[in-house]
């Protein structure tokens, strides 16, 4: 007997179906033919690699302190804007976009239920949010297609089952060789197992959690929060974005075995000290609000924030 999995249906069933969300990206650029695109500094390092493997101009563009784009350039026929949904606390910024700016994608790889717009390349990624080991969703305007061998996932599961079976930190050092597996990897349609994975969630469940962690998170920090959010109960976060000009609130944190990634890493080589994208990658603290957590969980860090804050 294999693996048996409730049989569901998978939440985008009309979108591309990808390996990677970088991936997605990279079907994009290749079928709309785009030469130059136009990207925040402030996201992640690994978008840079289809654009370097279609050996293709870019540009970066800085952020404002509500992070929306500032916009000092001119997008031609040739060439496309980036704007990531950050944190999946932006989607009124995208719909404005959508609606004045030329050739643009989204990247929701934080913001995994905002649907995407007709006529706007978008793509997501599946696991920042669900328990799977790569996953993608593309929609795209482009009536082109490219024809894909399927992913296979077999050797990227360790880091799920062992969290599973042991705990999430038995796991971890499996999930960043999955990491590192997964760069440079080729387009590819997404394997099967991750699709029957999909296709188990409940994702009404996942979100009205997320939802509900949100709304508590941001009841308690709203007042002391650097970063404005416009809070929209619709929204899906992937975490609950708190910047805090702090020192060491991360470190701290994690001490306590809160983990809080830093996003992301490579700003800090890219940007100068004194930019914002470099002080968001270093103070903005994402508390986890996922469906594995529920209002005492989320009680239990507001407590510990705040003794932070007191001890500081």
């Amino acid at each position: 007997m294999g693996l048996q999995l409730p049989e569901g249906k998978q939440y985008y069933p009309e979108l591309i179906k990808l390996n990677t969300a970088r991936n997605s990206l990279e079907y994009i650029l290749i079928t709309q033919g785009y030469t130059t695109i136009y990207l925040p500094y402030f996201t992640c390092e690994v978008l840079l690699e289809p654009i370097k493997r279609l050996q293709l101009y870019y540009h970066f563009y800085k952020i404002d302190e509500h992070m929306d784009p500032i916009i000092d350039f001119e997008v031609d026929d040739h060439s496309c804007m980036l704007y990531t949904n950050y944190f999946g606390v932006k989607t009124e910024t995208v719909r404005q976009l959508s609606e004045t700016q030329k050739n643009l994608i989204i990247d929701n790889a934080q913001a995994f239920y905002a649907a995407p717009i007709t006529g706007i390349d978008t793509f997501y990624s599946c696991r920042k949010f669900f328990g799977v080991p790569d996953g993608a969703y593309l929609y795209t305007q482009s009536p082109r297609r490219l024809k894909l061998t399927r992913d296979t996932s077999v050797e990227r599961m360790a880091h799920l089952l062992k969290a599973a079976d042991l705990d999430v930190e038995a796991g971890y050092a499996d999930y960043v060789r999955n990491n590192d597996v997964l760069i440079n990897n080729e387009v590819k349609e997404m394997s099967r197992i991750t699709q029957q994975l999909l296709a188990a969630v409940d994702y009404d469940h996942c979100a009205a959690k997320r939802r509900e962690n949100f709304k508590f998170l941001h009841e308690q920090f709203k007042d002391i929060n650097e970063f404005h959010i416009d809070y929209d109960p619709e929204d899906v976060a992937m975490v609950y974005p708190l910047l805090l000009s702090k020192a060491d609130m991360k470190a701290k944190l994690i001490s306590q075995k809160i983990f809080v990634a830093t996003y992301w890493p490579n700003v800090f080589d890219w940007t100068l000290p004194e930019s914002l994208e470099y002080q968001l990658a270093k103070n903005m603290i994402s508390l986890p609000i996922d469906q594995r957590y529920n209002l005492d969980d989320m009680q239990y860090l507001v407590e510990i924030v705040k003794t932070l804050l007191a001890e500081a």
